[in-house]
């Protein structure tokens, strides 16, 4: 490899701590934050030019603001389980803003104000046990973000008793969770408006910032058409992508017809990665297979076509032939409830998806550059059991 090509083994490092955390807290990571501040203008200059993305560099954190092409649902905050949760996130968000660094206030005080600030139709009402949860799941989001501090008490007990007192500290960190817009957050209406205004401000290179942003946040990038513009950029410039992304980071770029995308050819912990070590992944290699050797009909996308029922029956084919290897909730659950799971697994890992109107299940080209099969000795040791 020429010295222009050679790895950067400290700027894949960086970069991987930055797309993979939301930021980096100095008083936290102190380490870590001195390694990125020391390759500061250099990452700055590839973010920029590449993704279109703001490295912001402060003297308690080091943030990359970093916003998607298409936002899919794996992107929210994960302990979130309803829009409720959002709102009051926000809500506290709102009132930890206008608190000084430091500043200490009660749980009663808090939740006075959210109730005051939340949006909703129907009132907050802390009498009600899913309110309670909500908030709590919104306020132990905060501290893990160290967004606040708790100094005294245990928020998870406000769950079962509204009564409950908790002691906040209000960290330093608080007034920087947002980014900032290009407009007043007022002027949008919807999550689009927001998408379209930060293309406004990158006018330069726009197709070239919007490939590299589809390749790092998706699993897969698929050719949506026939002209496909931004797939059309990936091959037309494939070995400048592919010698962009093995110096500044450990992923390898695949090209196919329908399909791109990037591949770890080592594990590494930082990343999450398909398959990983649960059940269900394992369960999934296998259908992958059965699929190829079958040998359905694939349209000019890649994709095949067939029925929730079809797909429940190759799932019972396969559990036939291959359920004594799998891990005991797979061997032991129905067909239809294993394939319910993986098809929820199709959808997040964009491996395939189910049409609104007609309820069929697409499966897309990325799963067929999946398989999975156990070796002979195994094999031979699962039959003799």
């Amino acid at each position: 490899m020429s010295e222009e090509g050679k790895v950067d083994e400290r700027m894949q490092d960086a970069l991987g701590i930055l797309f993979e955390q939301f930021w980096v807290l100095r008083t936290e990571q102190p380490v870590v934050y001195q390694k990125i501040r020391e390759r500061e203008h250099q990452l700055k200059r590839y973010v920029t030019e590449k993704f279109g993305f703001d490295l912001i560099v402060h003297q308690h954190f080091i943030k990359l603001e970093k916003l998607p092409v298409d936002p899919k649902p794996w992107m929210g905050i994960q302990a979130f389980t309803e829009p409720m949760d959002y709102a009051i996130f926000c809500c506290a968000l709102a009132f930890t803003e206008s608190k000084s660094v430091d500043e200490q206030f009660l749980l009663s005080h808090i939740t006075e104000d959210i109730q005051e600030m939340y949006p909703g139709d129907l009132p907050l009402d802390w009498t009600n046990y899913r309110h309670r949860k909500s908030l709590v799941r919104a306020l132990k989001q905060l501290d893990e973000l160290k967004l606040i501090r708790a100094v005294d008490g245990d928020v998870d007990l406000f769950a079962t008793n509204e009564t409950e007192e908790v002691l906040y500290e209000v960290s330093v960190h608080a007034r920087y969770f947002m980014r900032s817009y290009p407009e007043d957050l007022f002027n949008y209406e919807t999550m689009e408006d927001i998408l379209t205004s930060e293309w406004s401000r990158q006018k330069e290179d726009e197709r070239r910032k919007r490939v590299y942003r589809k390749l790092m946040f998706s699993p897969i990038v698929y050719r949506e058409s026939k002209d496909d513009l931004d797939f059309s950029y990936i091959r037309n410039f494939r070995n400048r992508l592919v010698d962009e992304f093995e110096k500044y980071t450990p992923f390898r770029l695949e090209v196919f017809k329908n399909a791109a995308m990037l591949v770890l050819p080592e594990q590494k912990q930082r990343y999450t990665l398909f398959p990983n070590q649960k059940g269900v992944t394992s369960v999934a290699l296998h259908v992958a297979n059965h699929i190829r050797k079958r040998e359905l009909p694939i349209n000019e996308m890649g994709e095949i076509r067939i029925t929730m029922l079809e797909f429940e029956r190759i799932v019972e084919t396969v559990q036939l032939e291959w359920g004594p290897g799998w891990a005991k909730q797979y061997r032991e659950d129905s067909p239809k409830k294993v394939a319910n799971e993986l098809v929820s697994l199709l959808l997040e890992w964009e491996f395939g998806y189910v049409e609104t109107d007609s309820g069929i299940l697409v499966i897309q080209s990325g799963f067929g550059r999946t398989t999975g099969y156990y070796p002979e000795r195994f094999v031979k040791e699962m039959m003799d059991k």
